[in-house]
Formats: structure tokens, C-alpha cells, sequence
């Protein structure tokens, strides 16, 4: 029997982790901290943020799961996402981002595009997505030939990088506040000088000792780990059951196709049987929906 694996306690992890840093951002005062810290001013919120916010404009059309998703006072949307896996598609990730919030802010019948909201898809990184080391990397649009004249769209995407190299460049409290983020613990926070960083840490602190947040986190963890058992099981059924179909257009019976592929024959029996219905074509993907609904499978 495979061991199961560990979980790694609420109280170890960092802010790196989408579920702590989610259950911290929700805090609104948290929230305008780390927002207040990246702009390096005040940045009052209407209403608490929104975590793990879907936004979906069509059936039709694939929808995002929104870190956290807030509006100031002056109306500008931001959207924060932690990201902690490099992937190559973070940078079209952050324009279709920017898309599906832009087409969630007009209402049909509005004609003019000067209603729409400044807005800020912003991703913390652990690892420097574009290699000139930098802590963090704005961009707005702007023209080629004229890069003085920017376009006044009101869009604008920051990546934070925990790895940045150029300190002389950006405010310590940033850099403090990206430091925190990859260390969350008490003995890393003794160095913070920055207000808000401290009263992040307080809420970190906060959240990791709530025990209903710890029940939901070890929900959360199981429902995430029996989803990849279940999918690792799903996907080794259905590369046995195109073995054994293949075996079948072969002529092969069930004690032949078990001794060559070393498999229990019981198994193999199984397998045949549901194939049956499905001769001479063998649909595996049916072939394999089946099994998975049979109470009395062996596998």
C-alpha cells in the first residue's frame, strides 16, 4: 500500500502558499497593507477583498479563478496573484486576465470606454520570470517610436520577484515585504523594520493559530490529494484497458493477456467483460467510464 503523503502544517507554511495567502488576504486592512506596500501609499478599499473570485463572461468561454480581487476608493480594480511554479504562459495568463476583468465592468447598455476602471493584475513571484533581476517589473502600454507617450489605457501589470538582485533600485520596504512572503515566520519577522510588514505578519500569525481555518485547510489538503490519487488511478485503468483491447483484436483471451502483462487475472477478467459490448471497435475511454462505475471491480 502506497504511503500516503504528509501534509505540511497551517503553522509551517509561508506565504507562498495559496491557501495561507489567500486567508490573510481577506482581511481588508491586510490587504491595503500589502497593496500600500507595493505602491508605496495609502490605498483605501471600498469593501473586504474577494479570494478565489471566478469570473466567467460566457459559457462558452473559459473562466479564471482570481487570487484576490479588490476596488479602492477611486474605483480601481486589483487583482493580486501568488505564484510560486514557473510557467511560460504567466504573461498572456496576466492579459487574459486583464480582459475578463475589463469585459466584467461595462454594462451593455454604457457606449462610452472612458467608464472603464484603472485596473492592476499584479503576481508575486518566487522566481524571476524575465532574468534581469529585478525585484519588480512594471509595464504599461507604450508607444515604440515615441516610448514618452504612454497610451492612457489604464491598464497596468506588476510582476514581484522574491529573487530580485537590485536592491539600490526599489524601496527596503518592498524588498522586506518579498523576503516575508518566501520566510513567514516569527524568527524572519524579528528583522522587519516596515509597519505594514509587521501588521502583515501579525495577521499571518493570526490565521495560522485560528482553528477553523485549520480544519479547512486539512479538508482542503485531502480533497486536493485524493483528487491527484483518483486521477493517477483513472489514467493507469485506461492505459490497462488499451493494453488488454489490443490484446482482444489479437484473439488473446483473459488468462493470456493476464500472464503477458503480468497482471492479476481477475483484473484482466473484469476488463474483458466490460469490453464486450464495445467489440470489435473497443472504445477505451467507455471502456474505462465503465469500469469506474462498477461497485465490484478488482482493480
Amino acid at each position: 500500500m502506497k504511503k500516503k503523503q504528509n501534509i505540511v502544517p497551517l503553522k509551517d507554511l509561508n506565504l507562498t502558499e495559496r491557501f495561507l495567502f489567500d486567508e490573510v488576504m481577506e482581511d481588508k486592512e491586510t490587504y491595503q497593507d500589502v497593496l500600500g506596500t507595493i505602491f508605496g501609499k495609502e490605498i483605501p478599499l471600498l469593501d473586504q477583498p474577494q479570494t478565489e473570485k471566478e469570473l466567467r463572461v460566457s459559457p462558452l468561454i473559459r473562466s479564471v479563478r482570481m487570487d484576490v480581487f479588490a476596488m479602492d476608493e477611486e474605483e480601481s480594480i486589483y487583482n493580486t496573484e501568488m505564484q510560486n511554479k514557473r510557467m511560460a504562459d504567466l504573461a498572456k495568463r496576466s492579459r487574459y486576465y486583464q480582459s475578463l476583468i475589463d469585459t466584467s465592468l461595462l454594462e451593455p447598455e454604457i457606449p462610452d470606454y472612458t467608464c472603464l476602471n484603472q485596473s492592476y493584475v499584479i503576481m508575486i513571484m518566487t522566481f524571476d520570470l524575465f532574468g534581469y533581476g529585478k525585484y519588480a517589473y512594471t509595464f504599461e502600454n507604450r508607444c515604440r517610436e515615441v516610448p514618452e507617450c504612454s497610451l492612457l489605457d489604464g491598464t497596468v501589470k506588476i510582476f514581484l520577484n522574491t529573487k530580485g538582485k537590485n536592491a539600490d533600485e526599489v524601496r527596503e520596504e518592498i524588498i522586506e515585504f518579498l523576503n516575508y512572503v518566501e520566510d513567514s515566520t516569527d524568527e524572519a519577522a524579528k528583522e522587519i523594520k516596515s509597519e505594514r510588514v509587521k501588521r502583515i505578519h501579525n495577521q499571518v500569525c493570526k490565521v495560522k493559530l485560528n482553528e477553523e481555518i485549520g480544519v479547512k485547510y486539512m479538508q482542503a489538503w485531502e480533497e486536493k490529494y485524493y483528487e491527484r490519487e483518483e486521477g493517477k488511478e483513472e489514467g493507469r485503468l485506461m492505459t490497462l484497458v488499451n493494453q488488454v483491447c489490443r490484446k482482444l483484436t489479437k484473439g488473446m483471451n483473459a488468462v493470456d493477456i493476464a500472464d503477458m502483462l503480468e497482471e492479476e487475472e481477475g483484473v484482466i477478467q473484469d476488463i474483458c467483460n466490460a469490453a464486450k459490448q464495445y467489440a470489435p471497435d473497443y472504445d477505451v475511454e467507455s471502456i474505462t467510464d465503465a469500469l469506474l462505475g462498477n461497485a465490484d471491480l478488482r482493480i
